[in-house]
């Protein structure tokens, strides 16, 4: 009796591994073909990255491609979540760069254009020449990191300026309470990095040259998604889901392509 319950188990046993094995042998081409397709998009749109960092003379303005990578898919996360407007403009604070070097960099993606760049101020508790302290809470005088989207233009105790909103959950998703804002400010110069050896800092706002501010806040208003990076932070975020960026980036490069045709 027992040996014939040992027997059926060992039936029923094998049985299983058989199901088991041919449901893995008609998933697997499904799976390898789906794999396969991951990696073509994933080269494609490495490819695309390229060709639109060296069109637009991002490395020779001092951005790296790792950082613009970033950026960029962060923006097609977003435009596909529906928040941007029309203006294909991107927008990167590189806070890996030293405050004396130009270190905000604005594109136009469907010109494959730089159209500025700049010196850009970091918050006066987030570090001299170079930021390195972050932070999201309100009266900390830090710089925070992360996607942003620019919002409404107002005049206030520095002129014309900027709403910024962030977009990243525990990095900077104060901003409006903080007052986190675009504007212009006369300690961000070449005088002040003669001077000082730095940039002066803000109470952590992304402030620009006085007489620049007007220029970059036409430039970026208007729903348009502004980066502040910082490679040596523990950062992630909803937005910097690659598939979803290349799937966007590769099929609106195909609708200009047939357009151009």
């Amino acid at each position: 009796m027992k040996r014939n319950i040992l027997g059926i188990a060992a039936i029923i046993l094998v049985s299983i591994s058989i199901v088991g094995t041919s449901w893995k042998a008609v998933e697997a081409p499904h799976t390898q073909e789906q794999s396969l397709k991951n990696i073509a998009q994933d080269s494609l749109y490495n490819r695309y990255i390229l060709n639109l960092y060296h069109t637009a003379h991002l490395d020779s303005a001092g951005l790296s491609e790792m950082v613009f990578e970033k950026a960029l898919t962060g923006y097609y996360n977003m435009k596909y979540s529906g928040l941007l407007h029309s203006k294909p403009i991107l927008t990167i604070a590189d806070f890996d760069q030293e405050s004396s070097k130009k270190r905000l960099y604005i594109i136009d993606l469907d010109k494959k254009e730089l159209l500025l760049n700049t010196w850009v101020a970091h918050g006066q508790n987030s570090g001299g020449d170079k930021a390195t302290s972050f932070s999201n809470a309100e009266n900390s005088n830090q710089s925070s990191i992360g996607f942003y989207l620019t919002g409404e233009i107002y005049f206030g105790k520095h002129g014309r300026s900027l709403k910024l909103d962030g977009m990243d959950n525990g990095f900077n998703n104060n901003a409006r309470e903080r007052a986190i804002v675009v504007h212009g400010a006369d300690y961000v110069c070449q005088e002040s990095i003669n001077q000082l050896g730095r940039l002066g800092r803000s109470q952590g706002c992304p402030a620009v040259a006085s007489k620049l501010a007007n220029q970059v806040i036409n430039t970026i208003s208007d729903r348009t998604v502004l980066f502040i990076n910082n490679s040596d932070q523990r950062y992630y975020s909803q937005f910097l889901n690659e598939q979803l960026a290349a799937g966007l980036a590769l099929n609106q490069e195909q609708v200009f392509a047939s357009n151009m045709d």
